[in-house]
């Protein structure tokens, strides 16, 4: 693996940014535990897996880390989180144990794609934290330069976020500003989180071209003209005389 590439993985890229996100711990992995990753599991087989030796040990190893974080804990992969599974529908991925984040993780089918490619090597633990979806947001970094900004959630509009649209384009802009110095890889993606203090929270990067462009509909673009920042539409009224036909 380049070290570019290496740097995407969260264990690496946290050394840069680690002040500005999340106090993380990491878990290394036996590879006994990483093929049970890329087998994939239903809850079936993933409740029998806890009981062998191998999840015993691994869940011994996360029972301290897990021990030190006050509250739930979101446990993760190198390269991604286990956004699909029924606990992070529910729950927003909260775990409380070393045995339901180990049990949440042998389900996810992201997960055991990252770990058939190699990309799994450790489990990341943070606090768990109830988020304002209207304040994530996705960072379009360009030659270590802010180029565009998409909301990343786009499930409705939020009306509140037209009053600090430009607010949180200046907060990112500068925030990038800052920190690209740090950064290996000058053009990359970002996804974030705005406190309510306005403090910027990296939660993950990507790599160019390899993620969702959102509100930017498409990589195909000159990236050297900034696009500012994108939100989504309020819905469109209808007036007047509509006509409906079967």
């Amino acid at each position: 693996m380049s070290d570019e590439k290496n740097f995407f993985r969260a264990p690496e890229w946290y050394a840069a940014l680690s002040g500005n996100t999340w106090n993380t711990k990491f878990v290394k992995l036996r590879k006994e535990i990483i093929d049970a990753f890329a087998s994939g599991m239903d809850e079936e087989k993933a409740q029998d897996f806890l009981f062998t030796a191998e999840a015993k040990s691994v869940m011994n190893d996360l029972a301290e880390p897990m021990d030190s974080i006050p509250g739930n804990s979101f446990a993760f992969v190198d390269t991604c989180a286990p956004t699909d599974t029924e606990r992070f529908a529910g729950k927003g991925g909260a775990v409380y144990s070393p045995r339901s984040a180990l049990f949440y993780l042998l389900q996810s089918k992201k997960v055991a794609a990252a770990a058939a490619r190699g990309d799994v090597e450790y489990i990341c633990l943070r606090p768990f934290r109830n988020i304002t979806i209207a304040r994530e947001f996705r960072l379009f970094i360009y030659e270590g330069k802010l180029s565009a900004m998409s909301q990343y959630h786009l499930v409705r509009h939020f009306r509140r976020l037209e009053s600090v649209k430009e607010k949180y384009w200046n907060l990112a802009a500068a925030f990038v500003d800052d920190i690209a110095w740090r950064l290996p890889v000058k053009t990359l993606v970002m996804d974030i989180y705005i406190t309510s203090g306005d403090d910027i929270m990296v939660v993950d990067l990507n790599q160019w071209g390899e993620c969702d462009p959102l509100l930017l509909r498409t990589w195909e673009r000159d990236w050297s003209i900034p696009a500012g920042i994108k939100v989504m539409d309020p819905p469109t009224a209808v007036s007047g005389d509509v006509q409906v036909s079967f």
